[in-house]
């Protein structure tokens, strides 16, 4: 595409094509040529929209991260309904889809892009994992004040073991993603005790 054509919606597109690249070729094969080229617009579209590519790598991480909140809010109406283990193997399963799988080791190996996450989202943090935690946590307090998992459960700690647990499942793609029976596995696990501990 010459470089005088305009791209409807341009930021958008770039951002669907950095997502194709980097399921297609992972994070090292996420470069602003690669983005362009995918989105068949001139180089110079995404220097346009974007300071550097570090600012557009940013921009990315952030609006696929705020597009977990959707998964977030279901898991949130779930509480009181179900079974937790099932509520919460869903959650996993819905919060670590391929996109934002893709993404947390390009935040990894970037220190600029880390740098943009943090003057953007104080606090620091990697941006993906940050929101599911958020999610889980949310989740497992509203079913201990419920009286679903015991009432002395260690939020935190369920929280960081499902969360970190979850993504070293998904995070090894090699031949896919895991079925929706280990992430139960793990969930019951983890649960076990906080819920055979609840109230009667």
């Amino acid at each position: 595409m010459p470089t005088g054509v305009h791209l409807r919606d341009a930021r958008q597109q770039l951002f669907d094509a950095a997502e194709r690249v980097l399921l297609r070729d992972g994070p090292n094969g996420l470069t602003s040529r690669a983005v362009t080229d995918e989105a068949g617009c001139a180089k110079g579209v995404l220097h346009r929209h974007f300071p550097d590519f570090d600012a557009f790598l940013a921009d990315l991480v952030l609006d696929r991260a705020a597009q977990m909140e959707t998964q977030a809010s279901a898991l949130r109406e779930s509480v009181g309904t179900g079974t937790v283990a099932d509520n919460l193997t869903g959650g996993l399963v819905a919060l670590f889809g391929p996109i934002p799988v893709a993404i947390i080791p390009l935040i990894t190996f970037r220190d600029e892009l880390r740098a943009r996450l943090r003057q953007a989202r104080p606090g620091g943090g990697i941006e993906i994992l940050a929101r599911a935690t958020t999610a889980i946590s949310a989740y497992l307090a509203g079913e201990r004040a419920r009286g679903r998992i015991a009432a002395d459960a260690d939020i935190d700690s369920l929280t960081l073991s499902l969360v970190g647990g979850g993504h070293l499942l998904f995070a090894d793609r090699d031949p896919g993603p895991p079925t929706r029976a280990a992430v139960h596995k793990l969930v019951a696990a983890v649960i076990a005790d906080a819920v055979q501990r609840r109230p009667a």
